[in-house]
């Protein structure tokens, strides 16, 4: 057997393998649909019991689709008035978006270079000082 038609086989038989092909990076497009939707169902639930409005849901869960949300948001609006519950408030703040990560994440990059920058000090600075003394 030649080495190729050796790592098409190897690659066939661990194509059907999950984790593999997360490592990879091949996740199957229905799935990782399937589990935003449910991921945005619990999510738009969870902000409708802990009394939180749609439009905020929106917001900080940016990447999870707005129909899944919303959809989750219904039921469980309609769950609540069925069964007369009150609304739980949160305990912990909100998660932070990736969107609003990125920009901490650059913020606190460009604050530490330019600390780092302000530490250094250029060698014209260092032969001023030199003739100085």
């Amino acid at each position: 057997m030649t080495r190729p038609s050796l790592i098409l086989i190897v690659l066939l038989a661990l194509g059907g393998c999950d984790q593999v092909n997360q490592k990879l990076g091949l996740e199957d497009p229905a799935k990782k649909e399937a589990n935003l939707q449910a991921e945005g169902k619990a999510v738009g639930s969870a902000c409708r019991q802990s009394g939180r409005a749609i439009e905020d849901c929106y917001s900080i869960y940016s990447w999870l689709p707005k129909a899944a949300i919303y959809e989750g948001w219904r039921e469980m609006d309609a769950y609540m008035r069925d069964n007369q519950l009150e609304t739980v408030a949160p305990q912990l703040p909100p998660p932070e978006s990736p969107a609003a990560a990125k920009k901490r994440k650059k913020a606190e990059a460009a604050a530490a270079s330019a600390e780092a920058e302000g530490e250094k000090s250029s060698p014209k600075d260092a032969e001023k000082s030199a003739a100085k003394h």
